[in-house]
């Protein structure tokens, strides 16, 4: 409330796709930038670090994220 200073959120929602009831997410750490997809709806909900084709995981730099 008043005098409260606004807190950074840990996590951002990177992108959003709807798929029915369901939905799959990209989420970022913007602490670490370490990428993870987030599956919600339909009765199940899964979250895994997000890897590139070489199994790496993908990480975004801090001077590419932005708070929404």
């Amino acid at each position: 409330m008043f005098g409260k200073d606004k807190k950074k959120k840990r996590f951002i929602i990177k992108e959003e796709q709807l798929i029915g009831m369901a939905a799959i997410q990209v989420i970022v750490d913007t602490e670490t930038g370490v990428n993870y997809l987030n599956t919600v709806g339909s009765g199940t909900s899964g979250l895994t670090p997000l890897l590139d084709a070489d199994g790496n995981i993908i990480v975004t730099p801090a001077s590419e994220l932005t708070e929404e």
